[in-house]
């Protein structure tokens, strides 16, 4: 399972709507979320009424908060217009200036709306095969757990030996959610491998 992140300021009305539109056009090996740095109480009343017009109930979600869990969560993160109110998010990003619905009437929201969902067909439907073969978290996350177990046993393994066998702790997670614990379990599993000498013998 791969995961696609969507960020705007306040998770109420593009990164909804981009969320709705990636579940209804991709496929179900790679999901959707959203968030934002700072969500409001509600998703905007303009948005949730263009959304109704073509057959997506999004009245019922409630902004959330982006979160480490979420950051390290995603495979591939769109932030939506939000310049340096978005926070950085640790993988692959690519950003799409869209202007903010908020406050705006339905007639003025409707081209905010067929805009992201072109712009999010395209990429469910044209590109899902790049988020799907992207190693840029798995990278991420081997760069987290590399420097201390390099400096726990690099007098006595190569870097190469170390960096395989954190490859391949990893390996077994990379469709888990929670991945700040995946973490925790990797490192461990790769601290007991490396101090046994298993890793050696199964890379």
């Amino acid at each position: 399972m791969k995961y696609v992140l969507f960020v705007c300021t306040h998770n109420a009305g593009r990164s909804q709507m981009a969320q709705a539109f990636f579940e209804r056009y991709a496929p179900a090996d790679v999901r959707a979320e959203s968030a934002g740095q700072e969500p409001a109480d509600h998703v905007w009343p303009n948005v949730v009424e263009a959304m109704a017009e073509v057959g997506i109930d999004i009245a019922d979600r409630r902004p959330k908060k982006l979160d480490l869990e979420m950051q390290l969560h995603a495979d591939w993160a769109i932030t939506l217009g939000c310049g340096g109110a978005c926070p950085y998010v640790p993988t692959m990003v690519e950003d799409w200036q869209i202007p903010d619905p908020a406050g705006l009437s339905l007639e003025e929201t409707r081209p905010i709306r067929d805009l992201l969902e072109q712009k999010v067909k395209e990429l469910a439907q044209g590109r899902i095969d790049a988020i799907r073969d992207d190693r840029t978290a798995h990278a991420m996350r081997l760069q987290r757990l590399l420097p201390s177990l390099v400096e726990e046993f690099g007098e006595e393994k190569s870097g190469e030996e170390i960096r395989a066998c954190v490859d391949l702790m990893l390996e077994p997670y990379d469709d888990v959610p929670v991945r700040s614990f995946v973490l925790t379990l990797a490192r461990r599993n790769a601290q007991e491998c490396l101090r046994e000498g298993r890793c050696g013998a199964l890379v």
